[in-house]
């Protein structure tokens, strides 16, 4: 008989990365909200090791269109299968969670839908709709798949909603997308940016990478580059995390000096705003991050006006 596989062994993470398991009462509190409504969140589906800070704080991030992707990412938490049909009631449940918290600010992201003929697109529309009418003061931010071969209508679809922040993440650099975004293509991702950019320049735009998956360091300074070319107005950064066993394993614990030299070279690159650090996701500080972005993009103004 073959001899079970054997369990490789758990990365020991350094003190720099380690985080407290949720216990806070405004937790519990949100992640009750979360499941009477009926709504998914990124931040338990894809295991965020800020989750405890955030939802104490009554921040969550909502994913729309189902907990179930139609990709398997090698980086990625979320399952992978069939997705149930689309909620008609998730729009406004959204909404109501975005009340119910007293958000200022709202991130929204979604599985990838490819069984859908526009990616899912309409609903991240009918969400932007909803919060409108029922939360007009709650500046919005999506964070939206590829929309692989239907990114040029979704975008325009999208657009004409009228988001506060457009973010889709590059996640990694162009030599690791075979194995660790191989359902995606970078330049595509990139062109999605330039295009909302393009189209609509008073919507931030927005994009993350994670390092740690054994990417060289001039690599990641040329994928900000890329994003500058784009028009990308905020960069976020932060450390690969091996949800199981399955996923793509860590390369390498990037330091916190490490990333603050990463985020100095960005700033000279010309972004609006960086986030850079270990413990740095997409939606990590949103609301105050999407403060600070206004307030450069008015200095920026300032100074070109002189």
């Amino acid at each position: 008989m073959n001899a079970p596989a054997a369990v490789p062994p758990k990365q020991r993470k350094p003190d720099w990365i380690r985080v407290k398991a949720p216990v806070s009462e405004g937790y519990h509190k949100t992640r009750r909200l979360m499941r009477d409504l009926n709504l998914a969140t990124v931040c338990e589906e894809a295991a965020c090791p800020n989750i405890g800070e955030c939802w104490t704080k009554k921040h969550a991030t909502v994913m729309i269109l189902g907990d179930t992707c139609t990709r398997a990412c090698a980086f990625c938490n979320v399952k992978t299968g069939m997705p149930r049909a689309v909620d008609p009631l998730e729009p406004e449940h959204v909404a109501v969670a975005a009340a119910e918290l007293g958000l200022e600010h709202i991130v929204v992201t979604s599985v990838d839908r490819d069984d859908l003929p526009d990616g899912g697109a309409s609903q991240f529309v009918k969400v932007i709709q909803a919060l409108r009418r029922n939360t007009p003061g709650t500046t919005i931010e999506i964070l939206t798949p590829d929309f692989r071969n239907k990114s040029e209508a979704a975008v325009e679809a999208i657009i004409e909603a009228g988001p506060d922040v457009y973010n889709h993440n590059l996640e990694t650099v162009p030599r690791l997308y075979p194995t660790i975004r191989p359902g995606a293509r970078y330049y595509a991702s990139l062109r999605l940016l330039e295009s909302v950019k393009r189209k609509a320049p008073h919507i931030f735009t927005k994009s993350g990478v994670m390092v740690g998956l054994g990417e060289q360091r001039l690599e990641v300074h040329q994928v900000m580059d890329d994003m500058r070319s784009a028009g990308i107005d905020f960069l976020t950064m932060g450390q690969y995390l091996q949800p199981t066993p399955r996923h793509a394993k860590v390369e390498e614990f990037v330091t916190p000096k490490a990333f603050d030299a990463y985020a100095a070279i960005a700033r000279a690159k010309g972004f609006l705003l960086v986030a850079a650090s270990p413990l740095t996701r997409s939606s990590y500080h949103a609301g105050d991050d999407f403060k600070k972005m206004q307030a450069a993009r008015v200095a920026q103004l300032e100074r070109s006006n002189g």
